[in-house]
């Protein structure tokens, strides 16, 4: 009996430890809300375009470049919103969906996922990159972001 305590206690506190880093980053969902927050913060805005359920260089970025502790620490400088793209209808709401196209059509017109591009407080463009390889490879991404913190 002991030994299921000892067993049920080392599963417990392993889920909780494993918890991805995502849970560290404040991801917004909404850009006029961001270009506020950077215009009163002082800082760009990242705006991550996803394909959550269907994109796998998507999947690949988030594991590799996002969940990174070198993102986590350096987002801290950025202002995050990811515009998400599910083909599964329940993995956002509809409102959220409707939302997310209207930000598609005037920031991401070529529908490229991944993609990334850096707003000013305005709304401007800064700079945009897109894709991800399957090669784990980052150093673009860092210094795509590096430029603007």
């Amino acid at each position: 009996m002991h030994r299921y305590v000892l067993l049920l206690l080392f599963i417990v506190s392993s889920t909780v430890f494993s918890q991805d880093n995502t849970t560290k980053l404040n991801w917004l969902t909404n850009i006029e809300k961001a270009k506020k927050i950077s215009k009163k913060n002082k800082k760009p805005i990242l705006v991550y375009f996803n394909g959550s359920d269907w994109c796998a260089p998507c999947i690949k970025l988030k594991e590799d470049f996002f969940w990174s502790d070198e993102f986590i620490e350096k987002s801290e400088n950025l202002i995050l919103v990811m515009i998400d793209k599910p083909r599964k209808i329940d993995v956002i709401s509809e409102k959220q969906m409707i939302y997310n196209n209207e930000i598609i059509a005037q920031y991401n017109k070529g529908k490229k996922f991944p993609r990334m591009i850096i707003l000013n407080y305005k709304g401007k463009v800064l700079d945009e990159m897109s894709g991800y390889s399957y090669y784990g490879e980052t150093a673009n991404h860092f210094a795509f972001i590096n430029k603007y913190i």
